[in-house]
């Protein structure tokens, strides 16, 4: 089986996520496309294949070195994002890709002025969607990456490598797949999340990241007899928003460049919710904006009483860097096996979190490395059959390294 029809095979599974189920994993339909991988790691001749009761599935390449290396481990995540349906993907390719606007179906297409990424793949097979639905690169292009690198591993037997370990996580576009990973089962030293997007990518930084839900309790009065006693809690919503930074936003930043999101806004007069994610790389700035968030509430219930707006805020995750920072061997390795792999290796920062982040903390150190999806979680997302091409022998390019460079 190529690593093309491995991954059209895989994105066949709906498997979103969602937020508002409470379980583990979010959605049954995670489960069954995880019972399907199980099956599939079991026919290809893994060991220690073990799907547990919270959907998290772990196999094993046993190593065939004499040497003693480490144990290492790549990990992805199985579910899609709820931001756009995963139901019915119909992928097509498009061949020999010549620079043009590809039309995904009547009234949508992926421009080249809206996505001059397109531009960066001229003459290679793009897997499009048919616009109707996400098309699942995020994060299935890494697990076919894995598993194809380990079926090509075992096919390969003159490559050798220590122990590696696999481990396929649920939940991780609801900021929930590194909850439940058993670190301590994993039992490796290091691992590399396949969760990036462009080719040559690594990244070992990312945002610490917290939630902010806001709930505004107002007065509601008869509008003709308000005068002195109402307090319209959709009025004081927007008030709460215009008194953050207006240049601090998603929309006006890059780079480094921390923001304040506002992802959603409801409400009546009588009561408003507000929810922001709170994003900075530097820990100093990230806590400094999280005391302005307490700073915003406390003047609005100074200035209209009776607490009425009442502040949630909950860290999510952190920076990696400074977990991954102590082993940059780690890097050079991956950085590495990219080259190996005839592609230039890119380090950037994550605009965003992956579970290598929370892994981190976790005491795995786990930088992330590209998968070749662009456009996530829409139906512009795309992936070039020769970016997963890539991905899979940078895998196996970091096995045969770790092998060759580290010893216990």
């Amino acid at each position: 089986m190529t690593i093309t029809e491995r991954f059209l095979n895989y994105v066949s599974f709906d498997t979103q996520s969602s937020e508002e189920t409470g379980t583990t994993p979010s959605t049954e339909k995670q489960s069954i496309f995880a019972n399907f991988l199980k099956e599939e790691l079991i026919n290809e001749g893994f060991q220690d294949v073990e799907l547990d009761s919270l959907g998290y599935l772990y196999a094993t390449l046993p190593s065939n070195t004499d040497k003693n290396v480490p144990t290492i481990g790549f990990i992805a995540h199985m579910d899609t994002s709820p931001d756009a349906s995963g139901k019915d993907v119909k992928p097509r390719i498009v061949r020999n890709y010549d620079g043009s606007d590809i039309v995904l179906s009547e009234g949508v297409i992926s421009s080249t002025e809206k996505f001059p990424e397109l531009l960066d793949h001229i003459g290679e097979d793009l897997i499009v969607t048919d616009g109707t639905t996400l098309l699942g690169a995020d994060d299935k292009a890494g697990i076919a990456e894995i598993v194809q690198a380990m079926v090509y591993l075992q096919q390969h037997p003159e490559i050798k490598h220590g122990k590696i370990r696999i481990g396929f996580n649920p939940d991780e576009e609801i900021g929930m797949g590194a909850h439940h990973f058993d670190v301590e089962k994993f039992g490796c030293e290091f691992a590399y999340t396949m969760d990036g997007s462009e080719v040559g990518e690594i990244e070992f930084e990312n945002f610490n990241a917290a939630s902010a839900k806001i709930t505004i309790n107002g007065c509601s009065v008869h509008p003709g007899y308000a005068k002195d006693k109402m307090i319209n809690a959709g009025r004081v919503a927007t008030e709460l928003v215009g008194m953050l930074p207006t240049d601090e936003t998603p929309e006006t930043t890059e780079g480094y460049q921390g923001f304040f999101h506002l992802t959603s806004i409801s409400g009546s007069c009588e009561k408003a919710q507000l929810s922001f994610i709170i994003r900075d790389h530097d820990r100093e700035y990230f806590e400094s904006r999280k005391t302005e968030m307490q700073e915003v509430v406390a003047l609005l219930n100074e200035k209209y009483g009776n607490n009425i707006a009442k502040l949630e805020l909950h860290d999510q995750y952190y920076n990696m860097r400074e977990k991954v920072e102590p082993m940059m061997y780690i890097i050079d390795i991956a950085k590495q096996a990219i080259e190996e792999a005839g592609m230039e290796a890119k380090i950037k920062a994550i605009r965003g979190g992956t579970d290598g982040a929370q892994l981190s903390f976790m005491g795995l150190p786990c930088p992330n490395i590209f998968a070749g999806g662009l456009n996530f979680h829409g139906p512009h997302e795309f992936c070039p059959v020769q970016s997963l091409e890539k991905a899979m022998m940078t895998v196996v390019n970091i096995c045969k390294i770790t092998n060759e460079k580290l010893e216990k």
